[in-house]
């Protein structure tokens, strides 16, 4: 892997990439992370009790949204055409729910900041919408799963 900040300039200055010379080719990010929770939120989230509605439908549609949003929320990304954008949200054993991005694109650069950034703002919705039961859940392991596609190759975490 090139050690190479490609965010920065001769003078050490952060700048937008220029991807203009760029082919587009087929690019995949899948992410994931957890939210921990007591048993009453757990319970209420499970049983889609929660007096704000289900939590897990709200957190697929915020996250999606937050995946098309992602370059007015992280400065340097590029403001990229996504072709699909898919969220999963199952419960886990030990209290916890735990939330997976896809999101895929054909354009000259990665789609690793969507994909984070879906399930991110997927995590922080559940936690909006349990707090009144949980107000100390703890969202963790957000992480690139792995990605496809551009010069930097595969990866699998």
């Amino acid at each position: 892997m090139d050690d190479h900040l490609t965010h920065l300039n001769e003078k050490g200055e952060a700048n937008m990439v220029d991807v203009s010379d760029k082919a587009g080719t087929r690019r995949i990010a899948v992410a994931a992370g957890c939210i921990s929770m007591n048993e009453a939120a757990f319970a209420a989230l499970s049983d889609n009790k929660l007096k704000k509605g289900d939590a897990f439908a709200t957190a697929r549609i915020a996250g999606i949204m937050a995946a098309k949003r992602t370059a007015e929320l992280i400065p340097l990304c590029h403001n990229i055409l996504l072709e699909k954008i898919s969220l999963d949200v199952t419960v886990e054993e030990k209290r916890t729910v735990r939330v997976q991005s896809e999101v895929c694109s054909s354009g000259k650069t990665g789609v690793e900041m969507e994909a984070l950034t879906a399930v991110s703002v997927a995590l922080l919705t559940i936690y909006d919408m349990a707090k009144a039961l949980d107000r100390g859940m703890q969202i963790s392991d957000i992480r690139l799963i792995s990605k496809s596609g551009g010069a930097s190759g595969d990866y699998a975490g």
